[in-house]
């Protein structure tokens, strides 16, 4: 699956995601809000390096809309339809997936934020003799590309593969 952040202006943004199970997605904005983390990107390499299998990623890889709407006019219909008539629970595995995800990237960005010099202290609810060791990998990933996305002209992409 390929993943294509796209920055707007200030910290606005993009995403697509092209796939191959699953309906073709319209594209949808991101919530923005960092000038070098775009949200999506942080929980990306979030699930990626904690090998997180049923986040945000992981279930649209496997054909779940999540977030998304179908891009086929007919398709998102029947989306809406279904969603009205019984919603999905997702599974417990999934539930403590997501919110895996939520966790470190909530932990992540603002380690990252201190590492780079962005932040002068960690936030109350991070606790530096707690931080799980895969922060570490997710904080390197981030680095890897921060500058790449903050450097980007509006309009301009990054695509990830999950």
């Amino acid at each position: 699956m390929r993943v294509v952040f796209t920055k707007g202006p200030g910290t606005s943004y993009d995403i697509a995601v092209h796939r191959e199970t699953g309906a073709a997605l319209a594209p949808r904005n991101g919530p923005g809000g960092h000038p070098y983390l775009p949200h999506d990107l942080v929980h990306f390499l979030a699930e990626a390096e904690a090998g997180i299998k049923l986040g945000v990623y992981g279930r649209l890889a496997a054909g779940d809309n999540g977030m998304f709407w179908p891009a086929d006019p007919t398709e998102r219909n029947k989306a809406a339809r279904r969603r009205k008539s019984k919603p999905v629970k997702p599974s417990p595995q999934a539930q403590a997936d997501m919110a895996r995800s939520e966790e470190l990237a909530g932990i992540a960005v603002p380690v990252w934020e201190v590492r780079r010099g962005f932040a002068k202290d960690l936030p109350a609810y991070v606790r530096a003799d707690e931080i799980p060791p895969v922060v570490d990998r997710i904080v390197t990933r981030l680095d890897e590309y921060a500058d790449r996305w903050h450097a980007l002209p509006v309009g301009g992409t990054l695509e990830l593969i999950w």
